[in-house]
Order: C-alpha cells, then structure tokens, then sequence
C-alpha cells in the first residue's frame, strides 16, 4: 500500500495544520483585544510569557525551517564535517546565557521594546542605533527569505510537488498574515507550542525510521559510507578544524543577536522563567539537530548520488519511504510533516513581528510618527509587515541559492553586534565611538571577504575576521576614548510584573 504524501492526502494535512493555526490565531486575538493594541502587548505579549511558551518559542526562533529542511541536505553533501551543526547551535545558548538574564532585568525595568532600544539606553548615539537598525532589519529580511524559501521547498517535497512550491509559499504567507495581524506575539506563542511538540515527536519517528530503513544500525551505515564516501566521512585538516571552531563562535554570536530572540528575551514574565527556558534549549541542539543531522548521513546511504538539487529534496522523500512502512509511522509522519511547515510558519512570523515592531518604532516613530500613538505604532508595524512580506515573496519566487548559502548571508553581519550587547552589559568604560567604528568596520570587512568570495586559509569564516577586527577597535578606542556618563548596568530586583495574564 502506497502510504506517500501526495495528493489529496497531503493537502488535507496542510489545510488541517493552517486551520490549527488560524484557530490559535484568533484565540490570543480574542483573549487579548485591547492589549494588541500597545507595543508591550502585540509585539511583546504583554511581557508575560509563562515558561512553556517561552520555552517553544525561543525553540521555534532557534530551530527554523532551515534546521530540518536545509541542514539534512547539507549533512548529505558534506558529511560528517556536518557535525558542527550540533556545537554551533548549544554556542546559541551559551551566548543567550552571557547576556540575557542581566539585558532583561534592565528591559524590564525601562520597558524596551526592541533591540534598538538598548542601543539608546546604553550608548545613546543615534549614528550607532542607526547603523545596528540597518543590519538587524538587512539581517531580518534575509532571514525572512530563507523561511519563504525553505517553506515553498517544505511544501513540494512532502507533497511530492503535488503543492508547487509557489503555491505552497502564497498560501501559508496568507495564513502567517491573517493569525499574527490579530493575534500578535500571543498567537505566535501559541503556534510556537503547537508546531514545537509536533516538531520534536515528528524528527524523533523520522529518525527511528530512517535508522530501520538503513538495516537497523547506525554502525553499519557509517561503515558502508566509510568504503562507498571516504572523502566525507574523513576527519578534517587543520583548516577544516579552525573552520569548525570559528563557525560555532560565529554562529553562537550571531543567532542570539536576531532581534526576534532578544524580543523573547524582552517577554519573559520573570529573570527565573527565562533562566529555567534556557536550561531546557540546552538539551535541544542534541534532539534537534544532532537527529538531523543523522538523518541527513543515513540518507546519503540510502540515496546515493544525488545532485544539489536532488538532495535538497531528500527530507521530503525519506518521510514518504518511511510512512510507507506502517500505519503508525504513516501518522507520525503527519504529524513530522505539519510540524516542519508549522515550523518555518512560526519561524517566520516571528521575523515578521520584530520587522514591524522595528519599523514601527526605530524608523516611523522617530521621523514620520513623532506623534503617533501605540495605536497607530502598531498598526504601522502590521502594514510594513505585510509590504516587506510582498518584496521578499519577489525573491522567493525564483530561490537565489540553496538554504545553507542563504543562511550564511545574514550571519557575518549580524556577528558584528554582539560587542554593543555582551560587552556594553559589563564593561562601563565601552564608549559609542568605538563600538560605532568596530561594527562599521567589521561589517564593511565581513561583507568585502564575502563579496569578493574570499577563502581564509586558516578556515575561519569571513564573519569571524571582521569581529576581530571589530573587537580592537571596540577595545582600543574605549580605553582611549571612554564615555564619561555610563547609565546603571547592574541588574536591580524583579520588577513588578504588569498583571496581565500570564501566557503558559
């Protein structure tokens, strides 16, 4: 019996999942109507994230559409070199735990809203804040391609291309649209939990499948790509090694300065919650990734040979093969293959909110809207939302690259920012100057090396030279030039939370 995703029954899953959303949608809409009105309510939930819901949506922020349908395939083509993915996502949580716990007591205490705001606590330069605007929102807007893209490819490759890819992208984006337009950060959160727990039942049946498939045993797998794949399954040189090394540094950095992350960081409803949620994400780069990543090795066994544009392909086919061994993992795939559109759905409307929510306040408020109201804040940020989703659906429409290549394009720039907020939470003597001059600096060498494909012997990324250099001049000119007026940097007690109801 053919159990494959295709068809009627593959658009009955996806009709079933964007139904599930829209519902929740409406749900955190309905419970919170005035609320979605402030900036603290829609964009932040009213800062009253209970502990499941922060847990799940800081998950869905880290383990995009690009974890399950981009890093397979990229485990596929490089091997076991791959295997940094696991690292560079626990330097994710590492990097959270150097900087959030303190950034949010200060949040909390002079009610930020978006990245940018700490920017103008801390440093209080509008040339600084307008260049971190620039690459937080370039950063965002890339990000935002890659889910569009890694959701199109989502859609055909478990449909068996029965959903074309554009069809795929449109339909959900009117989806993602309609339920965060009234929803806000709450109905984010709640798709966050919903597609967080499918997610994880769903790659833990996709890999139980795949390791029967491949005859029962990991080690049997390895040992045939050690003789068919030599050349991937070897231990890599010493630039190879930097190259690890520097990427998990680079990543861990640059992951945690996404300014959806530090929303959620914003939206804690206590310094314990967050510290317990971040406990908890420090197990999943294993469950996660690691599983994903495997199942990207065991395919290259299973399907050998496959082209750049096969293997992108390859997520999608094992779960047909795989649901096509029983009924149970016919419905576990169901369950995999809703969870990962969910997935790049909730990963996106994430971006999607902080977009607006930056737009809104960092650009509008301070030029055009002076006098606007929240209000009006808010609906500004839901308006640009849905223009910046119409020019990237452009791009999405004709994929410029694979998913990891469209990764890798945000995450040298991003890097560059760390300084301003890991350094600038503890050291008093930072000034503006330097940090302005490292992030220009860094961001200029980081983009150059990138655009004129520069390869660095020693195997560091791009990203990773231009945080050097980023670095000495933040060191050097802050010890020459320091500011004079440092705001208070020590996290205080727990403030008082709103009251409002807390978000579980």
């Amino acid at each position: 019996m053919n159990l494959a995703f295709s068809g009627t029954s593959g658009i009955v899953i996806l009709v079933v999942y964007a139904v599930l959303m829209l519902l929740l949608g409406f749900v955190a809409g309905r419970d919170a109507p005035e609320a979605n009105k402030s900036l603290n309510g829609y964009f932040l939930a009213g800062r009253d994230l209970g502990l499941v819901a922060l847990f799940f949506t800081l998950y869905a922020t880290q383990y995009s559409g690009n974890t399950i349908i981009g890093y397979a395939p990229t485990a596929y083509r490089s091997g076991l070199s791959w295997w940094m993915s696991v690292p560079f996502m626990t330097a994710v949580v590492v990097a959270y735990l150097l900087f959030a716990p303190r950034l949010y007591m200060i949040a909390r205490r002079h009610e930020f809203i978006t990245p940018i705001d700490w920017i103008h606590y801390r440093f209080r330069s509008k040339a600084l804040a307008a260049v971190v605007t620039f690459l937080l929102l370039w950063g965002l807007g890339n990000y935002l391609l890659e889910q569009l893209v890694a959701m199109g490819q989502a859609i055909a490759g478990l449909t068996g291309n029965t959903v074309p890819y554009q069809v795929g992208v449109v339909g959900f984006l009117v989806v993602m649209l309609t339920y965060s337009w009234v929803g806000g950060m709450r109905a984010v959160a709640l798709t966050d939990v919903m597609q967080g727990i499918a997610l994880l039942v769903g790659v833990l049946a996709l890999m139980l499948g795949a390791v029967y498939l491949a005859g029962g045993s990991l080690g049997a797998v390895t040992d045939e790509l050690i003789r068919s794949e030599p050349a991937k399954m070897g231990v890599p040189d010493a630039a190879g090694v930097t190259g690890w090394l520097g990427m998990i540094v680079m990543v861990g950095l640059a992951a945690a300065m996404y300014p959806h992350a530090i929303q959620r960081v914003y939206a804690a409803s206590s310094e314990r919650t967050l510290r317990r949620s971040l406990a908890g994400m420090a197990w999943m780069p294993l469950v996660t990734t690691g599983f994903v990543f495997f199942i990207g090795i065991i395919a290259l066994a299973l399907y050998p040979d496959l082209d750049e544009a096969a293997s992108e392909q390859i997520v999608g086919r094992l779960a047909n093969d795989v649901a096509a061994l029983n009924p149970l993992m016919y419905v576990l795939m169901i369950i995999l293959f809703g969870g990962v559109v969910a997935a790049i759905v909730s990963t996106a409307d994430s971006a999607l909110l902080a977009f607006g929510s930056m737009v809104s306040r960092d650009v509008y408020a301070p030029t055009l809207g002076k006098d606007a109201s929240e209000a009006r804040q808010v609906k500004v940020g839901k308006v640009v939302s849905v223009v910046a989703v119409g020019l990237l659906l452009i791009l999405a429409w004709n994929p410029p690259g694979t998913l990891y290549q469209i990764f890798l394009l945000k995450l040298e720039l991003l890097a560059q920012i760390a300084p301003a907020f890991i350094l600038g939470l503890y050291w008093r003597r930072m000034s503006a100057v330097a940090v302005l001059a490292g992030v220009v600096a860094g961001a200029g060498l980081s983009g150059y090396l990138t655009i004129i494909g520069h390869d660095s012997p020693t195997g560091l990324p791009n990203g990773l030279l231009g945080l050097g250099l980023n670095l000495l001049l933040c060191i050097v000119l802050s010890i020459a030039m320091p500011d004079r007026a440092t705001p208070e940097l020590r996290p205080l007690r727990q403030p008082a939370t709103s009251g409002a109801r807390e978000v579980r």
